[in-house]
């Protein structure tokens, strides 16, 4: 088994793990245990429980830029960058909810993820063409990432098979989010000195 497969199926045990048991009971050691797979290889490559959570969430990044969109709007690319994010997350989806469920019982996590979340929506940002870097873009970081956690809401409250509920949550959470930065580009643009009063005629 090479090291990716390895990796993705420790990851997918570690949230089966986590539907079946509760997250406080989901370690590398206990993944490994449940897949039957080497405790040697799984401690070089997955040193805590974090690393899991590390690692799932770039392979979330990675299935919402493969095949990202290249046209349309930004406003269309994240969309789709978005909506395939949420297509990984339905593939784990009792681990997911699980996983959401323990986070207010685990401060140092739900903060580790949120800082893993600002990371990923830099990734999303620059997929779809747009600067994440500097001040601006950790704004920018900041306002995707409350725009995913909308969608997020409406993701886990969702039980239908095509994600409708989500995807209109998502696409609601995006135009207000495109509204606001269009309102505040337009609002600290500078403004064009008044031009300079003519003397009277004489």
């Amino acid at each position: 088994m090479s090291e990716q497969d390895f990796e993705a199926a420790l990851i997918d045990a570690a949230f089966a793990l986590g539907a079946q048991a509760g997250w406080r009971h989901v370690s590398p050691a206990a993944a490994a245990r449940h897949a039957g797979l080497d405790l040697v290889r799984a401690r070089a490559l997955f040193p805590c429980t974090g690393t899991i959570l590390k690692k799932f969430g770039r392979l979330a990044d990675a299935a919402a830029l493969s095949h990202a969109l290249q046209e349309g709007s930004v406003r269309d690319r994240l969309f789709d960058s978005l909506l395939r994010r949420f297509d990984f997350l339905q593939a784990r989806r009792l681990g997911v909810l699980a996983l959401m469920k323990a986070l207010p019982s685990c401060p140092p996590l739900a903060v580790a993820l949120a800082e893993m979340n600002i990371a990923s929506m830099g990734w999303l940002l620059e997929g779809a063409g747009v600067d994440a870097t500097g001040l601006t873009g950790a704004v920018k970081k900041r306002g995707l990432l409350a725009v995913w956690l909308y969608g997020l809401r409406a993701w886990a409250a969702d039980e239908s098979l095509d994600l409708t509920a989500t995807m209109a949550a998502v696409d609601s959470a995006l135009a207000r989010a495109e509204r606001f930065a269009t309102r505040f580009s337009t609002e600290s643009a500078p403004k064009a000195a008044p031009e300079p009063e003519l003397p009277a005629p004489l």
